[in-house]
């Protein structure tokens, strides 16, 4: 190293390491020296469906044989692969677990000349996430998770017990050490324990759910850990859309400096192999710092290690050639783009739709919608309503036009004055004496929704709504209105994340997919003369900080006063999402893209008294 470079942590450990093979190799006379080993790992990011046993199990045969046509040693598919991820209350179904079981047999059974990773959910006095161990037609080992997440979208706690052996599995003379999605974020876990029992591959499979920015804080993380321990540490992440959830995949692999070897794309099946080369310098040893007795201690209370023989090494040179170039990271927009196209398209497909219906109002949020909707599942399943009012602007008919012209969905139009007078008309007599008000304007809102769901009955198309996180956070929806549909796109969907989407799909097509009049008209749901958001929510430049703070960081209203905004308006911030509660549990479900959504991630009592202020 030259004097003038300050090389980073992990280079300088890697160093220090380096160092200490060439001890190894020169003054430890009782060392035993191995050969160096060649190891192909395949990792099948695969889309499976939960309870679809017969056509994961045949998708997970299929990529086994693709994998044994490569030459892979180990192929390893996404935690409980076999019965979809996460298969919640289906666990609970004795039947349910019976068949998932009979369905890893055939898995068993497919595994001629490869060793296989599957994982499924195991019955053995208790139900355990597990992972399958099978190579020449032989279940030879089961890995039961041992850490169970129980926080944000995770409730393992309530469906599995947690696994106590870390087994290690030679497998083609190289030591392979299996465990499950939670089991490798921790500092001192089950990757210790193997390691310290001869494991050189930790291969680690997982359903780890996608949220903004999480594959870089992925990364640094299992490059830690391969760091940590001296050994190649392998991701394989499913892909997919499943209810709320969306899986993105990016299966990775590290070297035991804690390099990135190659990694999978975002948001799409594949399979992603790696070769790698395994020297066995350290022969067991744990790399590192000393262990303290005390962390020896909590090491022998996660689990018991093992070592079960699979098979020797065999040089298995020349092998399919295989050339991979690793996936440029997606920005942050494209990024989220890409998780609610895949979100949407896996929700709609799976539960059996074709097509989808959306009310288009000209509006930034129901033309994001629309584009999302179109890509996802084509411009000839996406039907786009305009239902204008005596409120509607010439610019808002003009811009749905517009929209669907340029996406190339179908357009009807339905006006609602005919409608709203009616209801108007049978309302007079309760309504006499009173101001025209909210009930008025949200019975607009209300008809939309009627016309809406009507149409979803007679031709079976599935209602996207189009509202925002911001309007879902502060209630600024309609129940059993704009609320009413059966997926929500954009619900996790902060409105200046909208525009920035927006500008990101005009870059992504080189066109104004999204009109710029759109992008530049102020928000308006349009109910009453001259309407605006602002007229009832402060800026969403204001806004959209505020219920970060508040919803996502969990900051008291003390500290987000500390951020700098003035007092009236956190007050009425919290306020409205804490009033708002009762709305959002009607809310139909919808992809989530930040690190705490609405639904799955925060669970607030609607019966609730506590208040900041």
């Amino acid at each position: 190293i030259e004097p003038t470079i300050q090389p980073t942590k992990y280079a300088r450990r890697s160093i220090v390491w380096q160092l200490r093979a060439l001890c190894y190799n020169f003054l430890e006379a009782d060392v035993e020296i191995e050969a160096m080993r060649k190891f192909r790992l395949a990792m099948a990011q695969i889309n499976p469906t939960v309870g679809d046993l017969e056509g994961n199990t045949a998708k997970i045969i299929q990529y086994i044989d693709q994998a044994r046509a490569l030459g892979a040693d180990l192929v390893a598919f996404p935690e409980l692969a076999i019965p979809g991820y996460p298969p919640e209350d289906l666990v609970f179904k004795p039947q349910f677990v019976r068949d998932n079981r009979r369905y890893l047999e055939k898995v068993v059974a497919a595994s001629e000349g490869i060793a296989v990773v599957v994982g499924f959910v195991d019955a053995n006095d208790g139900i355990y996430n597990a992972a399958a161990v099978a190579y020449n037609g032989d279940l030879v080992g089961i890995y039961h998770k041992i850490y169970l997440p129980n926080y944000g979208v995770f409730d393992e706690e309530r469906y599995f017990e947690p696994g106590s052996e870390c087994p290690v599995y030679v497998v083609n003379g190289v030591g392979v050490g299996v465990n499950v999605c939670e089991d490798i974020w921790y500092e001192l876990g089950p990757t210790n324990i193997q390691r310290s029992a001869g494991a050189e591959v930790i291969v680690n499979i997982n359903g780890s759910p996608f949220y903004a920015g999480k594959s870089g804080f992925r990364h640094q993380m299992l490059a830690k850990r391969a760091l940590d321990n001296g050994v190649a540490v392998s991701y394989t992440n499913m892909v997919g859309g499943q209810d709320e959830l969306v899986f993105d995949g990016g299966s990775a692999v590290f070297d035991r400096n804690g390099q990135l070897v190659t990694c999978g794309g975002q948001f799409k099946e594949e399979m992603v192999v790696a070769d790698l080369e395994v020297d066995g310098v350290f022969n067991g040893q744990p790399p590192g710092p000393e262990r303290t007795e005390e962390d020896a201690e909590a090491l022998r209370r996660i689990g018991h290690p093992a070592t079960i023989q699979v098979s020797n090494y065999q040089d298995r040179e020349p092998r399919v050639h295989v050339s991979r170039d690793r996936p440029c990271d997606l920005d942050p927009e494209a990024e989220v783009y890409a998780a609610l196209v895949m979100g949407t398209r896996d929700y709609i497909r799976k539960n059996g739709f074709t097509k989808v219906l959306i009310g288009l109002s000209g509006g930034i949020d129901s033309t994001l919608t629309a584009v999302i909707a179109a890509e996802a599942l084509g411009k000839e399943n996406v039907v786009a309503v305009t239902m204008p009012s005596r409120y509607s602007s010439e610019g808002s008919i003009t811009d749905s036009k517009a929209v669907a012209e340029t996406l190339g969905i179908e357009l009807l139009t339905i006006p609602i004055e005919t409608a709203f007078t009616a209801y108007l008309d049978t309302l007079e007599a309760e309504f006499r004496g009173t101001e025209p008000g909210i009930a008025e304007e949200n019975l607009q809102a209300r008809v939309r929704g009627n016309l809406l769901m009507a149409l979803s009955n007679k031709f079976g198309w599935m209602v996207l709504t189009t509202g925002n996180k911001s309007e879902l956070a502060t209630g600024y929806s309609t129940l059993y209105g704009d609320m009413a549909g059966g997926f929500a796109v954009i619900k996790d969907v902060p409105k200046t994340l909208v525009y920035r989407l927006a500008g990101y799909v005009n870059r992504r097509y080189g066109k104004e997919v999204v009109p710029q009049s759109v992008i530049d008209k102020p928000p308006s749901a349009e109910l009453r003369p001259d309407q605006k958001d602002e007229d009832s929510l402060p800026p969403y430049d204001v806004l959209d900080p505020i219920l970060k703070a508040y919803v996502e960081d969990d900051l008291n209203y003390a500290e987000i006063l500390g951020m700098g905004y003035d007092e009236e308006t956190v007050q009425k911030v919290i306020q409205l999402v804490d009033r708002s509660e009762y709305k959002r549990r009607q809310a139909p479900p919808g992809i989530k893209i930040t690190p705490r959504n609405f639904g799955r991630d925060r669970r607030m009592p609607i019966v609730n008294r506590y208040r900041h202020f």
